[in-house]
């Protein structure tokens, strides 16, 4: 019969872990990735029943995946966040998926979840993850966003996972701050370049339409709102500091 490794990146997730590891009891391996943490992730982690391995992520996130795929023990690949929760009814489908649909890989549904913030469209709105598929011959590639390669042909899974994105804002802007500066860092390593005008003026106001009108962020409320002014200052941050690295190195 087939089996399943879930693989879960972590990096000081105490408060995630556990309810991360207990949504996918029915694996056969989980398998944690720990970029050393200092809290109790990785003790909580063991007690749970995964398997560690420390493995420095030095910033590469897709290495690092690469790295879980490389040492994982079974048929399937389930990639996991520690802020994500498998549904009792998507757990089932995986189920029935790894024992007989050996050569495909499936997108899931990932309901994004602000704590005690009902948001549900714009930057909050549900969207589809590469997450489940055959070991052999798949690997990831890409710093911030990385992208899952496989071989396989893709389908949709019918039941969703949950993302607890944020439990405070305090977490949100922390995220904030390290995403945009990530981004710029990978635009600046690409080979991108930056103009002023497109870019810092013009690609955040698009970014805020985008989200609040055609995205529905303007049916959230007070919370849409906010969202999507945020996602214009994301927007505009990261290009901000995209620009200003090209300057200091003497390339604008």
């Amino acid at each position: 019969m087939a089996t399943v490794s879930v693989i879960i990146l972590a990096r000081n997730e105490e408060h995630n872990i556990h309810d991360c590891i207990e949504s996918v009891q029915f694996a056969d391996e989980v398998l944690v990735i720990d970029d050393f943490s200092t809290d109790d992730t990785v003790k909580i982690a063991e007690e749970m029943g995964a398997r560690v391995v420390q493995h420095a992520m030095n910033g590469d996130w897709g290495a690092q995946q690469t790295f879980g795929i490389e040492q994982a023990k079974s048929d399937w690949i389930l990639f996991l966040d520690a802020d994500e929760r498998i549904s009792e009814p998507l757990a089932k489908e995986i189920q029935a998926i790894v024992v007989n649909e050996p050569n495909k890989a499936y997108w899931i549904q990932r309901r994004n979840k602000f704590h005690h913030n009902k948001a549900t469209h714009g930057v909050l709105r549900p969207d589809y993850v590469l997450r489940l598929m055959p070991k052999e011959g798949s690997y990831v590639e890409g710093y911030v966003h990385p992208a899952i390669i496989t071989p396989y042909p893709t389908e949709k899974l019918q039941h969703p996972m949950y993302h607890y994105t944020y439990d405070n804002w305090h977490q949100y802007f922390n995220k904030f701050n390290n995403y945009t500066t990530l981004s710029a860092e990978k635009y600046r390593d690409n080979g991108k370049s930056c103009s002023f005008i497109k870019d810092i003026i013009f690609r955040p106001t698009w970014a805020f339409i985008k989200v609040y009108f055609l995205q529905g962020g303007i049916l959230d409320g007070k919370m849409g709102f906010i969202l999507s002014v945020n996602h214009y200052f994301y927007t505009m941050t990261k290009y901000v500091k995209f620009y200003y690295l090209l300057k200091s190195k003497g390339k604008l």
